[in-house]
């Protein structure tokens, strides 16, 4: 999935700085149509199996239901894991964990794109095989996607064997619809992107306008996608399913695109000798693009099945959704589509275009010295500040900003004061006052409460958020049931009551049972969010490991916690982050206000652009 191939330089993807973006709209003039090859069409249909379960959470194995499939970009290796892709695959984790906690089926796709020009030359520049280089830069996103918690399901490398068999039969498909023809072509070629482009997008001395390095000119003879021949069928499409493309302000992008004409495009290289071969042309290989997006597919064959397209299709197509960054948009919305309609293949249900990231209000290079770098913002804070922080205080689909003063102000805020203070104060005067056990139901407890009805209203509030791909809001609607919590204990103040005995000291005790209850239901909520954070409230509130992994939505219903239920001994779940500020010589200064550092992350099982 070449999908994952974003430009740092412009938008999240900064700590990359040699990654691609491309546009393929390319000037090239077609000489002459040479001859319009056939090629035998093997493997085409078998009979379609069972759908058996491969993910985590609580669906049952064996279960017949229609899937949640998302994906993320398959990430471009010609350069580690930036943060781009961790905001990526953060976003696209805490949707496939919401949906799990629905009770659906969720196959989550990750993996790396892994072919094409700039990756073999990486790998020459630092004195590797391709293939070697491949397999370290593959293995860097594995580790990182288990440093942030991200459960994927699937994990796919485009040179894989199983892809490379799904692409050559996909080729052979588009080739006996007569969408795939010869001909020569010319333009200039950006070699860092790897494409040609429009004269019209270069700037002064054909430079281009992300490398700012002079394109060269180019003249080959290769294989075409016949792209113009879909542009009535994608108008329609958009034009009927206007949620295909979120946010809306995309899907109008998208449709100016189309409006202005679709161009035929160059699918085979005969420069580039990384890539899987054209079928019967050992000359050319296939271009990365037709090559990548089809890992969304291959992904889903199960390890010992037959190799074969359907048996692909049968485990899971179409994706519900694409989650991929804005600059990639052009190849989901518009080249993949079609593509997938020559091959007689559903369409994706959802292609969803996220925003940028900017440090300190600017753009993030490596020139600049202020690019983010994912694996030492996790160990240095761990992961859920950095998953909570992304997804909390950047709109879902928008630009957003990261600067380490407001990451620590939010994150002690919310996760430390908010929550974890509130937690932690209300276990101890349980164990104080009650022997840290509850003294009724919760739903006895809150009888009478208005409380109760705040909670509830809350947390439909996330749900909703939630389904609507509006991360940030559902984050905001979980912290405003701590919120409530705090000022619930503020106005009751439990801890004079239990000073005064008798009736005033049994109100008490019904009041921390009220606010446990919120926290457990908070445990829930956040889960897709901060899942090792909500991990440890859930052990504080007398759970078993089992029993936080088995969890489902339904369980934000009010009510969860018994009376005699045994609360765990008040323990801090989450650590103020301690800033260390520099003097005016470089050296760290004492902090102001000295707390408990942030210990390392307690690591959770984890689990996965293009």
């Amino acid at each position: 999935m070449a999908v994952a191939r974003m430009n740092m330089n412009c938008s999240i993807q900064s700590s990359l700085s040699c990654i691609l973006k491309p546009s393929y709209f390319f000037n090239f003039k077609t000489t002459q149509f040479k001859n319009r090859l056939y090629f035998p069409q093997n493997h085409l249909i078998s009979s379609k199996r069972s759908l058996l379960c491969t993910c985590s959470g609580n669906f049952q194995a064996g279960e017949k239901a229609e899937p949640f499939v998302i994906t993320t970009p398959l990430y471009y290796v010609n350069a580690p894991p930036h943060m781009g892709s961790a905001y990526s695959t953060i976003a696209a984790d805490a949707i496939a964990r919401f949906q799990r906690l629905l009770g659906k089926r969720v196959i989550l796709i990750t993996g790396t794109d892994e072919h094409g020009e700039k990756i073999a030359t990486a790998a020459s520049a630092c004195g590797s095989s391709p293939r070697a280089h491949c397999d370290v830069i593959s293995q860097a996103y594995k580790m990182l996607w288990k440093d942030l918690d991200i459960a994927y399901d699937k994990f796919i490398r485009t040179t894989d064997p199983k892809h490379e068999a799904i692409v050559e039969e996909f080729y052979f498909r588009v080739l006996a619809k007569d969408d795939i023809y010869r001909a020569d072509y010319e333009g200039l070629y950006c070699v860092n992107c790897e494409e040609y482009k429009d004269e019209k997008e270069l700037l002064e001395n054909n430079c281009c306008p992300t490398h700012l390095k002079p394109c060269v000119p180019r003249k080959e003879d290769n294989y075409f996608f016949a792209l113009s021949k879909y542009q009535k069928p994608l108008e329609e499409i958009l034009e009927q399913n206007p949620d295909f493309v979120q946010p809306s302000y995309r899907l109008n992008e998208v449709q100016g695109w189309i409006k202005n004409g679709l161009r035929d495009f160059s699918i085979s290289r005969a420069a580039v000798e990384w890539g899987i071969p054209v079928p019967n042309d050992n000359k050319q290989t296939i271009y990365v693009w037709f090559d990548a997006l089809l890992g969304y597919i291959s992904a889903l064959l199960e390890d010992k099945e037959q190799i074969s397209l359907q048996s692909a299709v049968s485990s899971g197509w179409p994706a519900s959704l694409h989650l991929i960054g804005k600059d990639i948009l052009r190849f989901h919305a518009v080249y993949w589509p079609a593509m997938l309609m020559s091959a007689g293949l559903s369409l994706p249900k959802m292609v969803f275009g996220h925003g940028f990231l900017t440090k300190d209000g600017m753009k993030m290079g490596k020139s600049l010295g202020n690019t983010i770098e994912p694996n030492e913002l996790v160990h240095k804070f761990g992961a859920d500040a950095v998953r909570y922080f992304f997804l909390r205080e950047v709109e879902f689909g928008s630009d957003g900003d990261y600067s380490e003063e407001r990451f620590v102000n939010i994150v002690n805020a919310h996760l430390a004061n908010t929550i974890g203070n509130l937690l932690n104060r209300t276990l101890g005067l349980l164990k104080k006052n009650c022997q840290s056990t509850l003294v009724v139901d919760s739903t006895i407890a809150a009888e009478g409460k208005d409380f109760k009805d705040t909670v509830e209203e809350l947390v439909e509030k996330a749900r909703i958020n939630y389904e609507n791909l509006s991360l940030s809001s559902a984050c905001e609607a979980v912290l405003e049931i701590g919120n409530a919590g705090n000022l619930y204990m503020d106005k009751h103040q439990p801890w004079s009551l239990f000073k005064q005995g008798g009736a005033a000291s049994e109100a008490a005790a019904k009041d921390l049972v009220v606010i446990l209850e919120a926290m457990r239901i908070i445990a829930i909520a956040l889960s897709p969010v901060a899942p090792s954070l909500c991990r440890q409230i859930y052990a504080q509130l007398g759970y078993s490991e089992d029993q936080f992994d088995n969890i489902n939505w339904s369980e934000t219903k009010w009510g969860g916690l018994k009376g005699g239920q045994v609360m765990a001994q008040p323990k801090p779940v989450f650590a103020r982050i301690e800033q260390i500020k520099e003097n005016e010589n470089g050296a760290e200064a004492a902090p102001q206000k000295v707390v408990k550092k942030k210990e390392k992350k307690q690591k959770v099982q984890g689990v996965i652009e293009a």
